[in-house]
């Protein structure tokens, strides 16, 4: 067993990965610099999946393309439209613009308990899926992972370039799902690159939701093992050194880690860790960092 299979073998009883993806279209906009396509994806056989689609007006062939993770924050409401309106702990302006302005196109998703998949509470999904085998965190990156599936399906998006990118859940939706899927070619996280044991030590625990927390985990990851499975594939991560979600202690742990991973894997400089005077958001410095990063590796 290698060890992508043995963290996914961690994430609980999942539906079946080769199962029919199929989606159906709501509606279509144009919007200034963009076109919008509002979709219900049906990834897991278990509940639908309300999606936006967005990709620059007048550009044919397969373009780049971002799969662009939501936050938490404990806005339940917001979801997927994250990459349509931004949120306060973003830049401006909202992804949706910028991706397509520099000629990407991406697709973002409502996780479970959030956007239009909201009714039941965090807690509530927990607790259902635990008595039945299942792992929240495990069902959010099966979505994740067939969402990948729809986007190579697409005859518009280039299945050779495909990114991911996201602010605190959506950074460690972004890295995990980095590790566990190799058709991601960029991975890009904001604010949220934890060790798991320097957030034990500096009792953050509670900083995450009960979403975050996977039986057995840490008798088998670091989250700087995890992080390695990305390599050699580019990876930028930018932090706080005032995030309490993300200590510093932490943050020099795993940046040494995949320093002598990527060394290792003869790609040094593929992996960028950057750190600023600030909190939990992203800054303008950090947006510029960002769409330079996509550039350079997309």
């Amino acid at each position: 067993m290698t060890q992508r299979e043995q963290l996914y073998g961690l994430l609980g009883d999942l539906p079946d990965r080769n199962r029919e993806i199929s989606v159906s279209t709501v509606a279509t906009e144009s919007r200034p610099g963009y076109v919008l396509e509002r979709l219900v994806l049906d990834l897991n056989g278990i509940e639908a999946v309300p999606a936006c689609f967005v990709r620059p007006h007048e550009q044919s062939g397969p373009l780049p393309t971002v799969l662009y993770n939501h936050a938490h924050g404990g806005d339940y409401v917001l979801g997927k439209d994250e990459l349509l309106d931004g949120r306060a702990a973003l830049s401006d302006p909202p992804y949706a613009e910028a991706l397509t302005a520099a000629g990407y196109s991406a697709l973002c998703f409502d996780t479970w308990a959030f956007g239009e998949r909201r009714g039941r509470t965090e807690a509530e999904i927990f607790k259902h899926m635990l008595w039945h085998g299942q792992v929240m965190w495990g069902m959010m990156m099966y979505d994740s992972l067939r969402a990948v599936d729809y986007l190579v399906s697409r005859p518009d998006v280039d299945a050779e370039r495909i990114a991911t990118l996201g602010i605190s859940m959506g950074s460690t939706m972004g890295w995990w799902l980095a590790a566990l899927d190799t058709r991601i070619k960029v991975c890009v996280d904001i604010c949220c690159l934890t060790d798991f044991d320097a957030l034990i030590d500096a009792q953050g625990l509670d900083g995450h939701g009960i979403y975050y927390y996977v039986p057995s985990l840490l008798k088998h990851f670091s989250a700087g093992q995890i992080n390695a499975l990305i390599a050699p594939r580019p990876h930028l991560a930018l932090a706080g050194n005032f995030d309490r979600l993300t200590p510093p202690a932490g943050l020099d742990r795993i940046d040494a880690e995949l320093q002598q991973a990527y060394a290792g894997a003869g790609a040094p400089e593929a992996w960028k860790l950057l750190r600023y005077e600030t909190g939990h958001f992203e800054s303008d410095a950090m947006r510029g960092e960002v769409m330079a990063y996509l550039k350079r590796w997309m």
